[in-house]
């Protein structure tokens, strides 16, 4: 009768959970009695009911029963349910109130221990077994690495997580015997070799497979793609020595490029490796081949024994000692084109502290160029000593000549077809300009925006460090720190303008911008009224130049006896760039073609009457007396 109880009892408890959709409902208590299952210990009727009168077996079931004609008829109370089943009051109110917040799960006994329902994992038993194995070999696999070997192993696909938690829930296995050793314990390389490429193909990754087989990473990538490309053959062991000798250079080829080097001393690594013949060698082991034939053939031309001894560094045959004391003077032509020609810059170097003292930029390297950027200097900076240039036509002209030969200035002018181009620091320079400020003159659409760029260009040269000063040692190596308040000889301002008045003359603009030179009387620009302006003589050719800027253009001819400018015609205006400056009550608007040269003749004057012509008669009458 009692195991009748106790089967029923099993029946009751499962029956319960699966009604309240747990799993699992195992007790808290002391283990069972023999000849009884875990939930027959537990169907017995609750101690918290007082031995209700209700025939019910299950506790859950006999609370329910205690319970329901409270929730069909809920004016009914808990004392009078408990009086009718002779159950205390506080119990029927507990498991009411139990039953109100968690429904079923309230009834359960405090005695068992209810867990949720888990979604039972469906994979066949091979799955399950080829894990068991595999955690018995090693456990170092990540879950896509597991399913990987799943599916090449028992063909069956499962998810990385599946596998992953099937993985965690198998006990952990006794581990197997490896049916091979780790490959150095091999006794044939070929059967390691073979492991491997087994592993690989069953899904294992090249980490797992170190790690296993106790091979470098390396290796395995070694032994992979030789099974790739060889297939079986690619597991026996084969020799490392080279198929071809490694050193390629024997002394018959050391012996064949030596007479070529005899017979080509200035043929480069290219060259001789052409006039060789063969692709046996490439291009960079002929060239270490003739550098290892100059090292051990002095005879060979271009070794150490046929050139000069190097000399000692000397210091730069035009470096000033002091600031001024030489100049250097260069133009550059530019890479493009204002105005349908290509337009010119011309600036002067300071030797000593790398200033640029004055720039020009005009539509040709002439004379008169050079003459203004000369005159500019030479009342900021004062008269140097040596003025080094080029060749150039502007810069050996006679009008430049006589002007350096006035202000004792030695002019040096070097050669550069004869290697001397280096002595003018100002090549350098023109270097610094092309890679600094080209780009920006590229920019500008009117000469006025280039002067204006090219102005700029000066300032941020001479207040930039330059590497020059720096190996010098100057601090700060600015051009402008470093020259200072340096002056060479300092002329009056008239001085100076006597010096170049064989071809400039100063003179000031009227109100309209007219200018009076030599009885003539011409238009310059009227945006510079009352303005002190630069006339310049060059051949047969006046300018007019203000702030560095050419603006009026005149022919003309130059008397060098009487140093007077005659027959002065009609030229070229450029755009002015001081139309902002012009006032009001201009008169008509101008144009080369409208003015007109003004010139005030010479005046005449009679010769008067001598005194002695009365005795000089007299004197040839005596004769005639006598």
């Amino acid at each position: 009768m009692n195991d009748d109880l106790s089967h029923a009892a099993c029946g009751a408890v499962s029956l319960a959970a699966v009604r309240l959709g747990v799993s699992h409902v195992h007790p808290a208590s002391a283990p069972a009695e023999p000849g009884r299952c875990r939930e027959a210990a537990l169907a017995r009727p609750d101690p918290e009911t007082d031995d209700p009168l209700l025939p019910c077996i299950d506790p859950t079931q006999q609370r329910y029963e205690l319970l329901r004609p409270l929730l069909l008829w809920p004016e009914r109370t808990a004392t009078q349910r408990a009086r009718e089943t002779g159950t205390h009051p506080e119990t029927v109110g507990r498991l009411k109130r139990r039953f109100a917040q968690q429904g079923m799960l309230g009834l359960m006994p405090a005695t068992l221990d209810v867990h949720p329902a888990q979604r039972q994992l469906r994979v066949p038993d091979t799955v399950v077994h080829a894990l068991q194995r595999l955690k018995g070999l090693y456990v170092g696999c990540g879950a896509r690495e597991l399913a990987r070997i799943i599916v090449h192993t028992t063909m069956h696909r499962i998810t990385g997580q599946t596998a992953q938690r099937l993985w965690e829930r198998l006990p952990p296995a006794v581990p197997h015997v490896r049916p091979l050793l780790d490959s150095h314990s091999q006794p044939e390389r070929a059967q390691a070799r073979l492991e491997v490429i087994t592993l690989s193909a069953q899904g294992w990754s090249k980490r797992s497979i170190r790690q296993y087989v106790q091979v470098s990473r390396p290796t395995i990538n070694r032994w992979m793609t030789r099974f790739e490309r060889d297939h079986a053959a690619s597991l026996a062991d084969k020799s490392s020595a080279p198929h071809t000798p490694a050193r390629k250079v024997w002394l018959p080829v050391m012996l064949e490029m030596y007479h070529l080097q005899k017979r080509h001393p200035d043929a480069g690594g290219f060259r001789s490796w052409s006039l060789r013949g063969h692709t046996d060698l490439s291009v960079r082991t002929v060239e270490r081949i003739l550098a290892l034939n100059r090292q051990v053939s002095p005879d060979i031309p271009g070794t150490a024994g046929h050139r000069a001894p190097t000399a000692a560094p000397q210091p730069h045959p035009c470096k000033a000692s002091a600031a001024p004391e030489s100049w250097c003077i260069d133009g550059r032509m530019m890479d493009f084109a204002l105005e349908g020609h290509r337009w010119w810059s011309l600036i002067i170097l300071d030797g000593s502290s790398r200033t640029m003292l004055a720039g020009a930029v005009a539509p040709s390297e002439a004379s008169w160029v050079a003459l203004t950027v000369l005159y500019t200097a030479c009342q900021r900076y004062g008269v140097p000593i040596h003025l080094i240039s080029d060749s150039g036509g502007a810069f050996i002209s006679d009008a430049l000549e006589g002007v350096c030969t006035r202000l004792a200035i030695d002019h040096q002018t070097i050669v550069s077809t004869q290697g001397q181009s280096s002595m003018n620091l100002m090549a350098t320079h023109c270097n610094i300009q092309r890679r600094l400020y080209d780009y920006q003159w590229a920019l500008t659409r009117t000469p006025h925006e280039f002067d204006e760029a090219h102005q700029q260009f000066l300032a941020l040269s001479n207040t930039t460090a330059h590497q020059g000063l720096l190996k010098e040692r100057f601090t700060p190596p600015i051009p402008l720190h470093v020259l200072g308040a340096s002056k060479g000889r300092l002329s009056p301002p008239h001085e100076l303008l006597r010096k170049f008045a064989h071809a400039l003359f100063v003179r000031p603009t009227n109100r309209y911008g007219c200018v009076t030179l030599h009885r003539s009387h011409f238009y310059v620009d009227q945006g510079v009224p009352q303005t002190p302006v630069l006339l310049w003589v060059s051949g047969e050719d006046r300018r007019a130049v203000y702030d560095q800027v050419l603006v009026a253009e005149y022919h003309c001819h130059y008397d060098l006896r009487t140093r007077q400018i005659t027959h002065l015609r009609l030229g070229h205006w450029y755009p002015s760039p001081f139309a902002a400056r012009q006032a009001q009550g201009a008169l008509v608007e101008r144009t080369p073609q409208d003015s007109i040269v003004v010139s005030r003749p010479l005046s005449v004057r009679r010769p008067a009457a001598g005194p002695l012509r009365a005795e000089q008669l007299g004197l040839f009458a005596a004769p005639q007396i006598a």
